[in-house]
């Protein structure tokens, strides 16, 4: 069994997929769209790597406000949720999100890549560490 992990934003969406033993996560790709509400093929290429991957769940980042508050971009992101549940019938677990494209920045700059080039990878790296966040407390409650 695989897990994939998503990192929903308003132009694009990180994508990763766990490893069969549910111990690691690791980016897939960044899927991209011109307009934040045309969905559709952001919709079949998440489809195509649940297929691709054998994933059974997907795990969404959740990106509550500080205070635990829900806003404007939680109600999107599950919006999007419900509409992928319904093309590919896997199950779509809610993960909270916050800081992860902090943490992913981080990273990113530890790692010693330049910010004009983190763009490009910054919510791949943000969907390993919503995917991670989860695997870790599968282990946990085992």
């Amino acid at each position: 069994m695989r897990i994939l992990g998503l990192d929903f934003g308003a132009k694009t969406v990180g994508v990763a997929v766990s490893d069969a033993l549910l111990l690691t996560a690791q980016g897939v790709e960044t899927i991209e769209r011109r307009e934040e509400n045309k969905l559709r093929k952001t919709c079949a290429r998440i489809e195509e790597l649940a297929k691709e991957y054998g994933v059974e769940r997907i795990v969404l980042g959740l990106p509550k406000n500080m205070n635990n508050t829900e806003g404007e971009r939680v109600e999107k992101t599950r919006e999007f949720a419900a509409m992928l549940g319904r093309r590919t019938g896997l199950p779509i677990v809610f993960w909270d999100e916050r800081l992860t494209t902090v943490a992913a920045e981080q990273a990113l700059d530890a790692a010693g890549i330049r910010r004009e080039k983190q763009k490009a990878v910054i919510d791949k790296v943000a969907a390993c560490l919503i995917l991670q966040g989860y695997l870790d407390s599968l282990r946990g409650r085992a």
